[in-house]
């Protein structure tokens, strides 16, 4: 079942996306980034990013579980984050 939601994206994110958040419109996490990959494949540094980011769903890490089987609620936020410096 496709939820909505909205997509925050955090410093490097921010930048190649070109906005603080976005809407989605997806079952799972992967649903959701693949649509945000679809959305700013004019940026390829977008899907770069990507790739070394974490994400958190509604609060909860994702870590390394697969992102087809998180699924998305209603009214959820997936936070993007890339790796921080300092820590």
């Amino acid at each position: 079942m496709t939820t909505t939601g909205t997509v925050r994206y955090w410093a490097a994110a921010k930048a190649a996306a070109g906005t603080a958040e976005e809407p989605y419109a997806a079952a799972t996490l992967a649903e959701a980034l693949d649509a945000a990959r679809s959305a700013h494949a004019a940026n390829p540094e977008f899907a770069r990013v990507l790739l070394r980011c974490s994400f958190l769903v509604d609060g909860d890490p994702v870590g390394t579980r697969d992102h087809r089987a998180v699924a998305l609620a209603e009214g959820g936020t997936v936070e993007v984050l890339p790796p921080f410096a300092g820590g």
